[in-house]
């Protein structure tokens, strides 16, 4: 039975899960819920296991949060490895995607949030980049309503916006030490490390190839990606996405 991923067109971290069956090759469908319905449906294809998406379904079992999709990928669709063979090198890489997931990415949601909530149409473009005219319009009547939630659920304010932009740029700094005069973070082959890197970067750098991207972004962000992207560690997502990024598995349902 064909592989089943419950997405979030624009999150990064369903990026990395999109980007991961890619590479690998695996053919899946991909549904995207209505914005504001994704913790309902997560709940109930993990049985209160998980509240937010990605979700694979896969077999009968329901696979929550890109790290364990990955991490089942690379135990049941092992090539083109994502993992190091080497046990040091694989804990390395491991390590860095977690550094990534855990400090980086939540950062860039809620800087990006601070600054795209308070324009309901382009919050609207932003949630549904695959929507037409009369579903954003819709979406954006409705974004004053949750809004509020959205702030509760990410701790978006003035301040965590001010440190996540602070932390953004220690991530990108610290993205640079690692990377050092080398093409990959580990070793010399393309690993969870840099997928995840990437991955985490793109609501702000917006790489060519990165699917589900709104057509605009908010002033700041579009500042801190010109601030960021002629850096070594700006152009190393870029590279990453050229090289690496390849095409769609998906199919139709």
């Amino acid at each position: 039975m064909t592989p089943v991923l419950w997405h979030i067109e624009l999150s990064h971290y369903n990026e990395k899960a999109r980007w991961a069956l890619d590479h690998k090759g695996v053919a899946h469908v991909r549904k995207a819920p209505l914005p504001g319905l994704h913790g309902a449906y997560a709940a109930a294809l993990t049985r209160g296991g998980q509240r937010r998406l990605p979700v694979l379904k896969v077999d009968g079992t329901a696979i929550g949060d890109s790290t364990a999709i990955i991490a089942w990928l690379e135990e049941h669709r092992p090539d083109p490895p994502l993992y190091p063979a080497d046990p040091a090198k694989r804990a390395r890489a491991l390590e860095l995607e977690d550094y990534f997931d855990e400090e980086l990415g939540p950062r860039v949601r809620r800087f990006v949030w601070f600054h795209t909530l308070p324009d309901a149409r382009g919050t609207a473009e932003s949630l549904l980049t695959q929507g037409g005219e009369r579903q954003k319009r819709a979406m954006a009547a409705v974004v004053p309503l949750f809004r509020p939630l959205v702030k509760l659920d990410f701790g978006v304010d003035a301040d965590g916006a001010a440190e996540a932009r602070a932390g953004i740029v220690a991530a990108m700094d610290h993205l640079e030490s690692e990377l050092g005069s080398g093409d990959y973070l580990v070793g010399d082959s393309f690993t969870v490390a840099d997928l995840a890197a990437a991955a985490m970067f793109t609501p702000l750098l917006r790489p060519p190839e990165r699917d589900y991207l709104p057509d605009t972004q908010p002033p700041p962000a579009a500042e801190l990606r010109e601030e960021l992207t002629p850096r070594p560690g700006g152009q190393y997502v870029h590279e990453m996405y050229a090289r690496h990024r390849g095409a769609s598995a998906e199919v139709a349902a």
